[in-house]
């Protein structure tokens, strides 16, 4: 791409700072105040310079939504794939990023420690750490996630979640039997289980 001037990049660093950092456009009166301007002429002229240079764009006449185009992958470097115990190692020009800060970000992302060893046939032990998302009005749930429930305001439990009509059945993963089944009014699903963190280096 064409490369920029002084007070481009001066911009455009800070509008890619400040929409990694909140996940939302700023407004022209931010972009002034950042940059120690009084007047949007020259704001906008830069900003029309950045999309022009393919480096931002917006869609006219709607506010706040100018995005970064073109960035440089974030996070984890994916080096390569395990077989059979062999490395295969990616392609050097194009290696895969896994970016977990966006989903850290969110308000809706909560985190539960486990204490116990309840949870092992699902592979989950004491010290872990769970990642979940809260549920949002009416979510369908499909059958057999492993979801954060309480029943009547109790305490929180991991279960295998199962719909039935107006009953609901929960069911422990280390419980061969048929589970608890319940009125779905009883039941209060508090999050939906998106992945496990376990720290080796604490072990």
């Amino acid at each position: 791409m064409e490369p920029l001037t002084r007070a481009q990049k001066e911009l455009f660093d800070w509008l890619v700072s400040y929409i990694d950092e909140t996940q939302h456009a700023p407004s022209i009166r931010q972009m002034m105040r950042a940059m120690n301007l009084r007047s949007p002429a020259p704001i906008q002229s830069r900003l029309e310079r950045l999309r022009n240079k393919g480096y931002v764009d917006w869609t006219d006449g709607k506010a706040r939504t100018l995005r970064i185009l073109h960035q440089k992958p974030k996070g984890v470097s994916v080096i390569g794939e395990l077989k059979g115990g062999e490395l295969v190692e990616a392609d050097a020009e194009e290696v895969e990023k896994i970016d977990f800060a966006p989903l850290m970000k969110k308000s809706s992302v909560f985190a539960l420690r486990v204490m116990s060893n309840d949870l092992v046939d699902d592979f989950i032990v004491e010290g872990d750490m769970l990642i979940l998302r809260s549920v949002t009005g009416e979510e369908e749930i499909e059958d057999g996630e492993l979801v954060a429930a309480s029943i009547k305001g109790g305490k929180i439990a991991i279960k295998r979640y199962y719909q039935d009509g107006t009953k609901v059945v929960l069911k422990a993963s280390n419980n061969k039997g048929p589970g608890q089944e319940l009125k779905a009014s009883d039941v209060e699903i508090q999050g939906i289980l998106m992945g496990v963190w376990r720290n080796f280096q604490a072990l």
